[in-house]
């Protein structure tokens, strides 16, 4: 009797205590209903369970393709489940002592300022939620770009760069900064930038993003500013209406402001403008349409081709005496004109519209003439005199008085 105390005192003694915290091997015994797993804890005498939650971070999953019974696995004891008189047992995780371990292992091989790659598995109000090594991180709103960002879904998915802000095992803290990262591969960029180009340069970039007064294109790195009046050489009203976001462009290098940080760009400055080719196409004497784009005191401006305007002066409006350009002309209008004289150089376009009508016949005799006394006729031998500039009547009639002497 004496020995088979004794044998049970000595297993009574081997069966462990467990508590809460722990790390203990768990048998997989069942799989209920509720897709929880029943385990018995290796030299505990106790069983644990594991609901799905603490198994894996997939709701969706199948926990039968996950484990097995006679699996025997790693857990932690989150807590205990009813009581030592009601034959309790203990709440498992399998998928926390995971994250612990991923923890000592992020904090024994990172540090404050260390760069790590993190796919973004969501995006939430305040930031971005990654995955580092397993290891749930944030990288607060502010510290995403150099810039406001407006939509944080944009990155679900996509795998960043970060730098480490703040690391801290014990309260499960990893806070990242992925602005940080950019600032310092924009200084280097700068820097190189800065050192490789120069005014007028023609270099390749894409479209980065687009606002109302331009679009700006990186050129590896850094981004430079197209002003909307340097995109066309036609008139743009949204940098949008003729450009998207990731179309590859051709840039001219108009200002390098490294003092500022700044590049100032421009697309038009690539292409052909449009009066590069106004003389062949509108020599003198040619006959074009145009609309009007605006009217002044003095005649009116048409477009006759893409950015190239001409003027028609009030004088080349009509035949008939114009007094106010506006009203026989308005802005829209599709007119015929007839190039007078083109000068590329100088952009200048005399245009005409009257030399496309037919003068009206009576037009000599319709201009006002200035009045003028009749002239009286001199006798033969009239003449004036020098000094007093007019004539004598001794001088215009002393051929009639002579005989009278």
């Amino acid at each position: 009797m004496n020995e088979e105390n004794n044998e049970l005192l000595a297993a009574l003694d081997s069966v462990a205590e467990v508590k809460v915290g722990d790390v203990v091997k768990g048998e997989v015994l069942a799989i209920d209903d509720n897709r929880q797993v029943i385990v018995g804890i290796e030299g505990a005498g106790v069983e644990g369970v594991i609901p799905l939650r603490e198994l894996t971070t997939d709701r969706d999953a199948d926990v039968n393709d996950l484990v097995k019974v006679g699996d025997v696995l790693d857990l932690v004891v989150v807590s205990t489940i009813g009581s030592d008189k009601e034959g309790g047992s203990y709440l498992l995780s399998k998928r926390r002592l995971e994250a612990r371990r991923a923890w000592e292992e992020i904090a024994s091989k990172h540090s404050v300022d260390d760069i790590v790659e993190a796919p973004v598995t969501q995006a939430v109000k305040g930031g971005l939620v990654v995955d580092v090594e397993g290891v749930r991180g944030f990288v607060p709103a502010s510290m995403i770009e150099n810039r406001f960002v407006q939509d944080l879904n944009q990155y679900k998915g996509q795998t960043i760069r970060a730098k480490i802000i703040e690391i801290n095992a014990a309260d499960s803290r990893l806070i990242l900064s992925r602005r940080d990262v950019l600032n310092e591969e924009r200084s280097a960029a700068l820097a190189r930038i800065f050192d490789e180009l120069s005014v007028g340069d023609v270099i390749e970039g894409k479209v980065a993003r687009m606002t109302n007064f331009g679009a700006f294109i990186d050129l590896g790195g850094v981004d430079g500013l197209v002003h909307v009046s340097e995109i066309s050489h036609e008139r743009v009203s949204q940098p949008s209406d003729v450009l998207s976001v990731g179309e590859e462009v051709k840039v001219k290098v108009l200002g390098l402001d490294r003092e500022r940080e700044r590049i100032s760009l421009s697309i038009k400055a690539t292409q052909p403008g449009p009066w590069d080719a106004a003389a062949e196409k509108a020599p003198a004497g040619t006959v074009l349409e145009g609309t009007v784009k605006r009217v002044v005191d003095f005649g009116a401006f048409v477009e006759v081709f893409p950015g190239v305007e001409g003027l028609v002066h009030v004088s080349q409006i009509s035949h008939k005496h114009i007094a106010n350009p506006s009203d026989v002309l308005k802005a829209g209008d599709k007119v015929q004109v007839k190039v007078l004289d083109v000068n590329p150089e100088r952009q200048r376009l005399s245009l005409s519209i009257k030399a496309l009508e037919e003068a009206p016949a009576h037009e000599e005799n319709d201009r006002p003439r200035r009045s003028r006394r009749p002239r009286q006729s001199a006798p033969t031998n009239y003449s004036t005199s020098e000094e007093e500039g007019s004539a004598t009547l001794g001088d215009a009639f002393g051929d009639i008085f002579k005989d009278f002497n």
